[in-house]
């Protein structure tokens, strides 16, 4: 039989919600409507005067060839920070799980960078690819590899998103072991008694188990991309050379506060939450088909 709890009072299940719903609507409804609204207005730097231009905003941003650039960057940015720091994640949870003699050493290690700020990471991994007295710089000067993430465009792009790789890999891992750690040690067994090699093992019994919490991790980690990126690109590169890693967020930020083009800045805000949406209502309709519950 289905248990349900039976509340004495009509207003008491919304009482005990109301904190949820208030923080959800004073800090994503109303932003997200304040964005609308500016979207469609064009106004000075100081709120003085104010026009309104329709979708005059989304026009001229969907024409733009530095906009449209950013897309390309964005895209580019988005798939190597899913793809390498899942499968970074996968391999270390998987290593740590083995491992038997200091392993809470191990797992505390590899779960420290999530508590370090975005800000500090971005300079921290600037500071190391620093040409030429960063230690990595110092060390692919070494090998003939003439870093320099101001001028060359690739070396940027390959920064941030080894900064970003790094700061989301823990969270990463951290998911992945506690859903290798779920996983019976019976079927494992089962397997390796009827022979299987421990890759087959891997692809057959292990990783079809994990595929909800991989799904999870894919969500969250294109979201992480697309939104928390931020300060990593802006305390490593800017968004240069030129506006060549400028990506979607960092170019809202550059054009509201820097360019001082609000309605602009807001038709991109108002663009990338919809690209956003509309992955994460593609990933659930679409890639959830293939997840094993």
């Amino acid at each position: 039989m289905e248990k349900r709890v039976r509340f004495r009072g009509r207003w008491l299940p919304w009482l005990l919600v109301a904190p949820q719903l208030a923080i959800v609507a004073i800090f994503f409804f109303w932003p997200a409507g304040q964005a609308l609204l500016q979207s469609v207005l064009e106004q000075d730097a100081f709120g003085q005067s104010v026009t309104f231009v329709g979708l005059e905003n989304f026009h001229r941003l969907l024409t733009d060839p530095l906009y449209l650039q950013s897309f390309r960057v964005t895209a580019v940015f988005s798939l190597l920070v899913a793809v390498i720091g899942l499968s970074l994640s996968l391999l270390l949870a998987v290593m740590a799980d083995r491992v038997v003699r200091g392993a809470r050493g191990y797992k505390t290690l590899l779960i420290w960078p999530y508590a370090v700020a975005p800000a500090i990471a971005g300079v921290l991994w600037m500071f190391m690819f620093a040409s030429p007295m960063g230690v990595v710089a110092w060390a692919l000067q070494g090998v003939g590899i003439d870093w320099n993430h101001r001028l060359d465009s690739d070396h940027a792009l390959a920064l941030i998103v080894l900064a970003a790789v790094w700061k989301q890999i823990s969270y990463n891992f951290l998911f992945f072991l506690a859903g290798l750690q779920a996983i019976p040690r019976s079927l494992i067994e089962a397997a390796t008694l009827d022979g299987a090699s421990p890759w087959r093992r891997f692809w057959t019994i292990v990783f079809p188990l994990l595929s909800p919490t991989t799904f999870f991790l894919l969500v969250i980690n294109v979201v992480y991309a697309f939104f928390d990126t931020f300060a990593i690109v802006d305390a490593t590169t800017q968004g240069g050379p030129g506006k060549d890693t400028a990506i979607l967020v960092y170019k809202v930020y550059h054009d509201g506060f820097k360019a001082l083009d609000l309605g602009g800045s807001a038709a991109q805000s108002v663009i990338l939450m919809a690209i956003v949406i509309a992955l994460t209502v593609v990933q659930f309709r679409y890639i959830e088909r293939r997840v094993q519950y």
